[in-house]
């Protein structure tokens, strides 16, 4: 399939999953905007490298997704937006009544009230295009749940059930919404952690993956970048036009439980 003629704004995107997905949405042809609140050289340079290494237009805009106006004006300056990948996220774990409300308010506009922002601001751009697709990256964690990390979970709940209204909103437009659910991902975030829990269980790492870390993934396997970034691509393709308002589990198993 191609997305040739398509942009995708890709929030968070300038490592871990939201790279990954960006670089799928740049396989399959699209336009990219990447986005990070860092503003870094090595930002606009991973534009450049993945604009040559597939031939589309890639660029880097700042924008911290914290701060509503700044959501809002990233879609400004992207100029367009066809598809509009919610994938900044944060994360802090700690008991409820332990729980910092400056995390909890964090995490609640980054995972959840950013979505909404690039939502709204995206969707007249959509409307007068005929043509749109907003692809949420929530978590098995907007499905079920884990102690001590009540802001997360309770922001991925929101953002699957904000995908619904956007999909009712745009229902018969062109336009549809939907969320992805990943499980354990292989980021380099999540690699980095890998030898400290070696040390910390006394184990190999393949024990220590599939033991401790994959414990709630059935298959004993990482989901990768890859997959979940071939699955936005798939929520962008014609096949999926009467795909909408729903979520699809990346989670080896994991919601199965």
């Amino acid at each position: 399939m191609t997305l040739a003629g398509k942009t995708a704004v890709v929030t968070g995107s300038n490592s871990g999953i939201g790279l990954g997905i960006a670089i799928e949405l740049a396989r399959a042809g699209a336009d990219v905007v990447l986005n990070s609140f860092t503003d870094r050289t090595e930002d606009h340079a991973l534009a450049a490298k993945l604009s040559l290494e597939h031939g589309v237009a890639v660029r880097y805009v700042a924008a911290d997704m914290s701060k509503g106006d700044d959501c809002r004006r990233l879609v400004a300056d992207a100029g367009r937006c066809d598809i509009l990948v919610n994938n900044a996220g944060v994360q802090h774990v700690a008991p409820i009544e332990e729980f910092p409300a400056e995390q909890w308010n964090r995490i609640l506009a980054i995972n959840l009230s950013s979505a909404f922002h690039t939502t709204a601001a995206a969707l007249p751009g959509m409307r007068a295009g005929g043509w749109g697709r907003v692809v949420n990256i929530a978590s098995a964690h907007a499905l079920t749940a884990s102690p001590f990390k009540s802001a997360y979970v309770a922001a991925k709940h929101g953002l699957v059930g904000l995908t619904k209204v956007t999909a009712l909103e745009c229902a018969g437009q062109g336009i549809t919404a939907n969320a992805i659910c990943p499980g354990y991902v292989l980021t380099p975030l999540i690699e980095s952690q890998i030898p400290d829990q070696m040390k910390a269980h006394n184990m190999d790492r393949e024990t220590v993956i599939r033991e401790v870390m994959l414990e709630r993934q059935p298959s004993g396997q990482f989901a990768t970048v890859e997959q979940v970034g071939r699955t936005a691509v798939f929520l962008c393709a014609d096949a999926a036009d009467q795909i909408t308002g729903t979520t699809i589990s990346v989670d080896g198993g994991w919601t199965a439980l």
